[in-house]
């Protein structure tokens, strides 16, 4: 299975923290699931720490992105204009980017945000 992980779900990961349901765990830590972290995650954490609404450890992303053998995602042109296709269900543009990627890669969405199960992606509620 191919996942990719909504931003509170990488941070929970990354932390070992408890909040992570066992399912979102298990499929995270199972080795023949491919996990994906978009880019828009690593925006997202990036503006909330400069605004301080977001606080987490210092250390090199992508260092951590590799100890833990996570795939990064680019945002392409296509997973943009899928966000056009999607129904006004939820207003957060990270949110929306997640699920157009998950979308057009087929991914399965690992995510805490139950308004992001309305969306046609699957979803592991994390």
């Amino acid at each position: 299975m191919n996942l990719l992980l909504d931003t509170h779900v990488l941070l929970w990961a990354l932390a070992d923290d408890p909040a992570l349901s066992p399912a979102a765990r298990a499929a995270i830590t199972n080795g023949s699931n491919v996990v994906f972290v978009s880019a828009a995650t690593a925006w997202e954490i990036a503006i909330k720490k400069a605004i301080g609404k977001l606080r987490v450890p210092p250390g090199d992303y992508l260092a951590e992105l590799k100890r833990h053998r996570f795939t990064p995602l680019d945002i392409t042109t296509e997973h943009a204009l899928a966000v056009e296709t999607l129904p006004p269900l939820h207003a957060d543009p990270f949110d929306r980017i997640l699920v157009a990627q998950a979308l057009v890669e087929k991914l399965t969405l690992v995510t805490h945000d139950d308004r992001l199960k309305a969306y046609p992606a699957p979803v592991i509620a994390a």
